[in-house]
């Protein structure tokens, strides 16, 4: 046991709960706090990767459960100075890893995870930006959208399946609400398809769903002639993919 945690240490960040919170219907912001998040250096729009169950146990491993314990949250908010992180969890309902450890998270509760990481970050310079995903991709937006300065024009789009779990984000972006799954969601096609956008492609950035973002990426790409360059892309999910759950 004193090996794990040793190890564990080492190569993760351990925390705490520190609150819970109930945003929306389908959204719950986890608050972690500790000592290894004072003074921690992340980019909006980067992630965590949290041990949502014990990769050092034993079980773990007989059970052929590795591919159960990480699952990848964009960061909401964080504060260095107080050592606090904020992820938001989107429940996609069911009895996934994810949506299992994010319902019974709790204050007082360690947390294991890595230090923030990914390149899924506002391009500044950018004549525009476009936003354009779904639930689970407007906890990246909201944090990137706060560093975007007030003169620089940002146009967008963001689906929900129901009008109460759309975030607040710091810029305004067109809402839109489906019918059914996220999966290939023509809504969102639809509404981005939509939108009056400058002549000249600023920059994109597309989240959520997997097979949504690539026929928003096809339309920006075929249909607006958008250098494919200009098209950042980052797939949080996608139904029956382990991990993206």
């Amino acid at each position: 046991m004193a090996t794990a945690r040793a190890l564990r240490s080492l190569l993760f960040l351990t925390g705490v709960v520190e609150d819970v919170q109930q945003l929306t219907p389908r959204m719950r912001r986890v608050q972690i706090a500790g000592p290894a998040l004072k003074g921690i250096a992340h980019t909006p729009g980067q992630q965590v990767r949290v041990h949502v169950n014990d990769l050092f146990a034993v079980g773990t491993w007989l059970k052929g459960a590795v591919g159960d314990v990480l699952r990848t949250y964009s960061i909401w908010a964080a504060d260095p100075d107080a050592g606090t992180l904020d992820l938001v969890v989107f429940d996609h309902g069911g009895d996934s890893p994810g949506s299992v450890w994010a319902r019974s998270a709790a204050a007082g509760q360690e947390v294991t995870f890595s230090k923030p990481q990914g390149d899924f970050v506002v391009r500044h310079g950018a004549p525009y930006h476009l936003f354009a995903g779904e639930e689970t991709a407007s906890v990246a937006f909201g944090a990137m959208l706060g560093t975007i300065p007030e003169g620089t024009p940002v146009h967008g789009v963001v689906e929900a399946g129901d009008a109460r779990d759309h975030l607040p984000l710091p810029r305004a972006l067109t809402r839109v609400e489906r019918t059914g799954s996220a999966e290939r969601s023509q809504t969102l096609l639809e509404a981005v398809g939509k939108l009056d956008l400058p002549p000249v492609p600023g920059v994109a950035y597309l989240a959520g769903e997997a097979r949504t973002i690539q026929i928003v990426r096809r339309h920006l790409v075929a249909e607006r002639g958008w250098p494919r360059r200009s098209v950042l892309t980052k797939p949080f999910w996608t139904p029956g993919k382990r991990g993206l759950d």
